[in-house]
């Protein structure tokens, strides 16, 4: 249902049953997949691919040129994935010659005013809360949390099912299943209540806190602490994601609490 206030370019492919409002704009080279509302005073650019269920809520811009300098009007995207929230006034970009796209999972919540600048990548089941401000080029796995007005360097990775505290300064790689504080950033422990809310064991989750342990309370730097727990760890899917996470840290792990 289309209202007749709202601009629809002729060449936008727009499922039947997406409910566009009035005051919203959409531009050419734009696909919206079915079951999705787009609120009043939306603008949709070209470049935009929209998934099945998805709610957009008034004044977000969806796929702007991105707001880097080098950008010389390449064709690229921004792809959200089905059952994703972008509440007011979010903006997300397009990508540039980098990656040509930035990506939204599915089930993925956006609160007011987040920014998420070109190529960047939203993994599924992620929280943005109010005001969170993502560089270009940053990678956010599954099941993370940012807390509100929390700022994120360009190219930072952040770990799945991490959470990381608001007005946090998120400048290295936060690892996968962690807690983020304080300033400087800094491990605050592991994501015990979010890991228990999503079926982890408590024995999974004591195997998490020990290789923590070791990386963070050992006194070892971060090569021996890994070399150590995959010579007397059992292997598992946890174990080996935070080790391949650490090893392939290019910006570097966030730091341990330093003593006060």
């Amino acid at each position: 249902m289309n209202q007749p206030l709202a601009y629809i370019h002729p060449e936008a492919k727009i499922a039947n049953n997406v409910v566009i409002e009035p005051f919203s704009t959409i531009y050419k080279d734009v696909v919206i997949d079915e079951g999705t509302w787009i609120g009043p005073n939306v603008t949709i650019m070209e470049g935009a691919r929209i998934g099945k269920n998805c709610k957009i809520f008034p004044g977000a811009v969806i796929a702007a040129v991105p707001q880097d300098l080098k950008f010389a009007g390449e064709k690229t995207t921004v792809v959200i994935g089905d059952n994703t929230t972008i509440r007011e006034c979010v903006t997300i970009n397009r990508g540039t010659v980098d990656k040509y796209k930035t990506a939204i999972g599915t089930n993925v919540l956006l609160m007011a005013y987040v920014h998420i600048a070109h190529d960047c990548e939203i993994q599924d089941h992620c929280i943005l809360a109010n005001a969170v401000q993502v560089a270009g080029h940053v990678s956010i796995d599954e099941y993370a949390f940012v807390g509100g007005a929390s700022a994120v360097h360009q190219f930072v990775k952040i770990g799945a099912h991490s959470i990381i505290s608001g007005g946090s300064l998120v400048r290295k790689d936060v690892p996968p299943y962690t807690r983020a504080a304080r300033e400087p950033l800094g491990y605050g422990g592991i994501n015990s209540i979010g890991l228990r809310r999503r079926g982890f064991t408590n024995e999974k989750i004591n195997e998490i806190q020990e290789i923590y342990r070791i990386i963070y309370l050992s006194g070892m730097n971060n090569t021996s602490a890994l070399d150590k727990i995959e010579l007397n760890m059992t292997p598992s899917k946890e174990r080996d994601e935070i080790l391949r996470f650490i090893r392939g840290s290019e910006r570097g792990v966030m730091k341990g609490f330093e003593p006060s």
